[in-house]
């Protein structure tokens, strides 16, 4: 009984340990090595560096405050906005009060940074995403900010406008999604120097060092 039960237990156990040193030590592995091969900057976590320090990832978006720097879309994760380590939406429905109230308290705070700009906010400045993540905003969402960030800055809106527009990035294969802008690249462009020739007035500096905090 015993030999017979033994018999019959061997294919399985034999099963499980090939199965688990496939999938879970020579799979990963090999799609590890590849990917470093192949993409390293992507496996890497592209990754955005400046002046040799890393100040983000091009996956992964960063909080801004500062009326000099374009703001990104908002983060429901918690316990801080972008955590990686907690990627989720706010799984609020449209009928939700509370997304409601958050919504039209984004909406003012967009307004309070600028008064004069009367253009119709768009959805994407005041919704998560589901990663809660995004890095990246709507062309039309750069440029209802580009007046605020121009005038902040001491330049012409035709200048931050051309920054947008060298900074959008296409549809993938030219058909998925939307053209889209990386807030953390753009804002790092504002703090690259001059413009057409014309410098920059304060520029943010430390946005290099203390790119995880608020500004």
């Amino acid at each position: 009984m015993k030999a017979h039960l033994l018999t019959s237990l061997r294919p399985a156990l034999v099963s499980l340990v090939l199965l688990s040193a496939i999938t879970g030590l020579l799979y990963p592995l090999a799609v590890t090595i590849v990917g470093h091969g192949l993409f390293p900057k992507q496996a890497a976590g592209s990754l955005i560096e400046l002046d040799g320090k890393t100040v983000g990832s091009e996956l992964i978006g960063q909080s801004f405050s500062s009326r000099k720097y374009f703001w990104g879309r908002p983060s429901a994760t918690g316990p801080m906005s972008n955590n990686a380590s907690l990627s989720s939406g706010s799984n609020q429905g449209p009928l939700n009060p509370s997304l409601a109230d958050a919504v039209k308290t984004r909406i003012v705070a967009l307004r309070a940074a600028d008064p004069t700009n009367m253009a119709p906010v768009p959805i994407d400045l005041v919704t998560a995403s589901s990663s809660g993540l995004d890095p990246h905003i709507s062309v039309a969402s750069a440029q209802y900010q580009a007046p605020r960030v121009a005038r902040e800055r001491g330049l012409p809106l035709d200048a931050v406008q051309s920054l947008i527009e060298s900074n959008t990035a296409d549809r993938d294969l030219h058909v998925l999604g939307e053209p889209r802008v990386n807030v953390l690249k753009l804002n790092l462009a504002l703090d690259g120097g001059n413009f057409a020739g014309q410098e920059v007035k304060n520029p943010g500096k430390g946005l290099a060092l203390s790119v995880h905090r608020s500004f």
